[in-house]
């Protein structure tokens, strides 16, 4: 399968490109400018040079002609960046790993967009996709980190039993993390939102903290 990540230059869709990448997926890494994303798949070949990873690098518009999508832009960019390569998103699975959030006065705050989440507000600009919500709490160090486990459970929401279905498919193929049903779209309001709780901690605690969830028994 063909995975296009649209805006991947960041950590975090940098270290999701490199992970999926070593399970087997050929990988696009998409940006506004080819020559950036040239430069993140450099970088990542130059770190792994024991790993075979497929990965190209291409502008967003060619990213986005893969089997499924990954947006991995900015918050404030996502619906945008979605609404640019529409054509090419029909029919497709769509994952949002964006956040919105703020820093006041040293601590993180979640913003929420009109339409409740930024993957709510991506899946009204591309209404013939399959959005889903997920990634949202895993450390983009851990997540980058090849030679490790991730050990983080992914919560998982979306209007689509399809889109469910096949992000937790392609997320479960990382080693270490557990995708979980976290049911409509709706719940990407409080899931987006939870992600300043994680930053916080993190910063207060100097960690990288990842989910756990306890009780729940393995299908």
């Amino acid at each position: 399968m063909k995975i296009g990540l649209l805006g991947a230059t960041g950590p975090a869709g940098k270290a999701l490109a490199a992970r999926l990448a070593s399970v087997g997926y050929e990988i696009t890494v998409g940006s506004r400018s080819k020559y950036r994303a040239l430069e993140i798949c450099d970088e990542i070949i130059s770190a792994w040079p024991e790993k075979e990873l497929q990965i190209t690098a291409a502008e967003n518009i060619d990213a986005a002609k893969a089997d499924l999508i990954v947006i991995a832009t900015p918050w404030d960019a996502a619906a945008t960046t979605a609404r640019s390569v529409a054509e090419h998103l029909h029919g497709k699975v769509v994952i949002c790993m964006s956040n919105a959030i703020a820093r006041v006065a040293g601590e993180f705050q979640p913003l929420v967009p009109p339409r409740g989440s930024v993957a709510a507000t991506v899946q009204s600009v591309i209404q013939d996709s399959y959005v889903a919500a997920a990634m949202h709490h895993v450390p983009a160090n851990e997540l980058g980190a090849l030679h490790e486990d991730v050990e983080s459970d992914v919560l998982v929401c979306s209007d689509h039993k399809r889109a469910t279905e096949e992000t937790s498919e392609l997320l479960g193929k990382i080693p270490g993390i557990r995708p979980l049903d976290a049911g409509g779209l709706s719940n990407a309001t409080a899931i987006e939102a939870f992600s300043a709780v994680i930053l916080q901690l993190n910063s207060r605690y100097k960690t990288r903290a990842a989910l756990r969830f306890i009780g729940i028994k393995e299908k």
